[in-house]
């Protein structure tokens, strides 16, 4: 293994040749990803070497895996991931840096955002998305934050529910026990507005105790429900990607606003098709329909673990499995219907 020459010597001798991954050298279900053993990998310009502590699962990496919907190969491989190991969010130990790399040292704990390859003993990660990790978070709540906590902080920023102004406002999370869902619960409610919920019946008790004012089963109670009466809601967060447009957009109030974030939706497109229907829906309309991918930013990930470390966040993590188990916890993930996040851990 190559080594560059300004990783810090101590370091570089402490390293291991190889390690234990999960890769995937075809698109497919969880019985595509396989554990193995492979090199380590070196840092280069801009990036650092972590040796992974913990590592959350999304969605995101489900669509990866399989491939789906088809349009995500166009930007991660015609045939095949050309990141070969799934998982973006982690939380670990700076062990070695590339070239130019300033902003953290070797045993700096950081967290953040990955092309990939989470899902191994080590990984390499680029600085611009890394933000330190304080004790007061652990390794598993902080990888919980990144991609499913910066996706709410955005949705509910691009629906005005903001710091300092959302005091007396109220907003519907569609979809309120998964892993976005949770966090826009908690973020809305630490911002003031008045959240109400849908959720499974299993999960309502849940997502009260995260902040909701008011939950309700997703089975029972929709828009167009006597329930959700039609202009009550500043925002509406629909993480889920079910309830017609139509009748969600009548949710609610003129000037309000109703962010898409991801849904299944067709075999090619996913929710592209849902997304470019709600802007349709909002030309001349006083009601707003707009699409938000999935994404986070090191200055957000920052964001997000200031405030868990005071006590205002608290991811949920209802499943951990270890590193030997990883291909369990992708097939959970790849099942759906998680609640909160999945993390898997590195010993």
């Amino acid at each position: 293994m190559s080594l560059p020459e300004n990783r810090p010597t101590d370091a570089a001798a402490s390293l291991p040749a190889t390690m234990t991954a999960w890769p995937q050298d075809r698109y497919g279900g969880p019985d595509a990803v396989r554990q193995a053993r492979v090199d380590v990998p070196s840092p280069g310009t801009g990036e650092v070497l972590l040796r992974v502590r913990a590592t959350a699962l999304n969605s995101g990496d489900i669509h990866v895996m399989r491939g789906e919907p088809r349009a995500v190969r166009l930007a991660f491989g015609l045939r095949r991931p050309r990141t070969a190991v799934r998982g973006i969010d982690v939380a670990g130990q700076v062990v070695a840096v590339g070239a130019g790399v300033t902003r953290f040292r070797v045993g700096d704990e950081v967290v953040g955002e990955i092309p990939g390859g989470g899902l191994a003993e080590y990984a390499v990660a680029p600085v611009g998305r890394l933000a330190l990790r304080p004790t007061e978070v652990g390794p598993v709540a902080a990888a919980a934050l990144p991609v499913s906590g910066g996706t709410a902080w955005l949705a509910l920023d691009k629906a005005g529910i903001v710091p300092g102004s959302a005091a007396g406002r109220r907003v519907l999370v569609v979809g309120a026990s998964g892993g976005v869902g949770s966090f826009a619960v908690q973020l809305a409610a630490h911002r003031g507005a008045e959240v109400w919920a849908l959720a499974g019946r299993r999960n309502l008790d849940i997502v009260e105790r995260l902040g909701a004012a008011r939950v309700f089963d997703y089975r029972e109670v929709q828009p167009g429900s006597a329930e959700l009466p039609d202009g009550t809601f500043d925002a509406v967060i629909d993480i889920a990607g079910e309830p017609p447009l139509a009748l969600a957009q009548r949710l609610l109030r003129d000037g309000g606003t109703m962010v898409l974030v991801g849904g299944e939706g067709g075999s090619i497109l996913g929710p592209l098709r849902r997304i470019a229907a709600g802007a349709l829906r909002s030309i001349g309309s006083k009601r707003r329909i707009i699409g938000l991918a999935a994404v986070t930013s090191a200055e957000l990930t920052a964001g997000l673990v200031a405030l868990a470390a005071a006590g205002d966040l608290d991811p949920l993590v209802k499943r951990t499995w270890p590193l030997a188990e990883a291909g369990e916890a992708l097939a959970h993930v790849d099942a759906g219907h998680t609640v909160g996040k999945v993390v898997v851990t590195v010993p």
